[in-house]
């Protein structure tokens, strides 16, 4: 999919949060600590954005895009030309979520057509497993990282799609897909696994009120250290 289509597509998500962040609900978090990944809770996106009709704080913008780094679970906005100009050509860094409400997420991938990241990371690979991150304990073969071309994931559109969440058109929600983790090969060689839970903040189970908080990502990962296929986190 190329980045100008997926840009289309996120539109949709725009009806998700017009009016988003005007309350603050409280909801229980599920268990995601397994003593071994790395659990990332309520990362704050571009909350002062807004698609449609600006409310307390917001303004009717671009998104600004962030960058995300794994081994020290660094945040660094991209607010500038020359901020994109001097991060996007660096290889250490892992996903820029960009697009509406910062839903379009990249792996630094430089070879990829219409990627944002510019930066020779040939080697920092995605594949999706349709399966529990638990389940997940050894990376795909070499090969097949070689031969992948999913470089960014958003919406599901189909019954093919490598996204990582669905949007219902009636209640104007998100809801992250189930059994979906995807797996990566680094620019460092190291292989890595990834699971996201929420994008609502406090990481309810469940949302049917359409102005809960948004974005603020709550998401996990586990990083290989030891260079070695294993992904085994329980």
């Amino acid at each position: 999919m190329t980045y100008k289509k997926q840009h289309t597509l996120i539109l949709l998500l725009s009806l998700l949060l017009l009016t988003a962040c005007s309350k603050s609900n409280e909801g229980p978090s599920l268990p995601l600590e397994d003593g071994v990944s790395i659990v990332i809770e309520n990362l704050a996106g571009d909350v002062d954005a807004s698609v449609g009709t600006t409310g307390p704080g917001k303004e009717k913008r671009d998104f600004h895009t962030f960058l995300f780094r794994f081994v020290d679970k660094k945040q660094t906005w991209l607010k500038t030309a020359q901020d994109s100009a001097s991060h996007f050509q660096k290889t250490d860094w892992d996903l820029a979520f960009s697009n509406y409400y910062n839903s379009s997420i990249y792996i630094n991938n430089g070879e990829q057509t219409g990627a944002p990241f510019t930066g020779n990371a040939s080697k920092h690979k995605m594949l999706l497993l349709k399966q529990d991150y638990q389940n997940v304990t050894t990376a795909p073969s070499d090969a097949e990282f070689d031969r992948s071309t999913l470089y960014n994931i958003g919406m599901i559109i189909d019954e093919s799609s490598a996204g990582w969440y669905n949007y219902n058109m009636t209640s104007h929600l998100v809801q992250v897909a189930p059994n979906r983790t995807y797996v990566l090969r680094l620019s460092n060689g190291k292989y890595a696994k990834l699971q996201f839970i929420n994008v609502y903040k406090n990481n309810p189970p469940v949302v049917t009120d359409v102005n809960w908080q948004a974005p603020y990502y709550t998401f996990r990962y586990f990083v290989q250290e030891d260079g070695s296929k294993n992904l085994r986190t329980q």
